[in-house]
């Protein structure tokens, strides 16, 4: 019976190095590892640049239609793109502002 708790205690080590997490559980002190990526902050920054340039591209084939040098296609298209960006930041403005005041509600 001895092998058999030493297999399985071992098969557990190796998923836990294939999949990240600490073995043991979360009752043994470990912290866990930093996500890489780029942070909530920068995340948010990009999407309100991503927006703004895309806002802008937009008022460029406006000017360019009304100067009869675009295509109403590409205005239309432009648009639409602008569009989204802005319902997606304020989207995501939305659940941040909700998220706040759920935590400022929470009792301590």
């Amino acid at each position: 019976m001895a092998l058999k708790v030493q297999q399985g205690v071992a098969a557990y080590g190796r998923a836990a190095a294939v999949s990240g997490a600490a073995p043991g559980g979360a009752g043994d002190g470990a912290e866990p590892a930093a996500a890489a990526g780029p942070d909530f902050a920068s995340l948010v920054s990009g999407l309100v640049t991503d927006a703004g340039a895309t806002l802008r591209e937009a008022e460029k084939a406006s000017a360019r239609q009304v100067a009869g040098k675009g295509d109403l296609i590409d205005v239309v298209t432009a648009i639409g793109a602008a569009e989204t960006a802005l319902n997606t930041v304020v989207a995501v403005r939305d659940r941040v502002v909700g998220a706040y005041n759920e935590i400022m509600r929470m009792q301590i």
